[in-house]
């Protein structure tokens, strides 16, 4: 089964930033480090939020607006996409994604396979 890890950062990339350089590095590795997980099939961090458009349809029209939905909870800002076969081994990618420890959140839904 696949499972797409949606993060949220949450000001964690913030936070990051501001660790001194020897501990972002190591930081840094371990986000590399995550590219080697068996099942892994994709993995980005995504542009920022202002550079988003939104497209939606109301009464037959198509609107394509900036920025993301007016609804949405929370930016996603990144995204691992795992061939795995149980949601343990998902939870597991989850627990090494290093901006957890500064309030980053992820978020894990099985893919409907077609």
């Amino acid at each position: 089964m696949r499972y797409l890890l949606q993060v949220r950062f949450n000001g964690a990339d913030r936070a990051m930033m501001e660790l001194p350089d020897d501990e972002l590095q190591a930081t840094v590795a371990e986000f590399e480090a995550l590219g080697d997980v068996p099942g892994l099939l994709d993995r980005n961090q995504l542009q920022p939020v202002a550079t988003a458009q939104t497209v939606s349809m109301a009464d037959g029209e198509t609107h394509v607006s900036s920025g993301p939905p007016e609804l949405a909870a929370g930016t996603l800002d990144g995204y691992y996409l795992l061939d795995a076969p149980d949601p343990e081994a998902a939870v597991a990618l989850a627990q090494r994604i290093p901006v957890i420890r500064w309030g980053a959140t992820v978020e894990i839904r099985p893919v409907v396979e077609r």
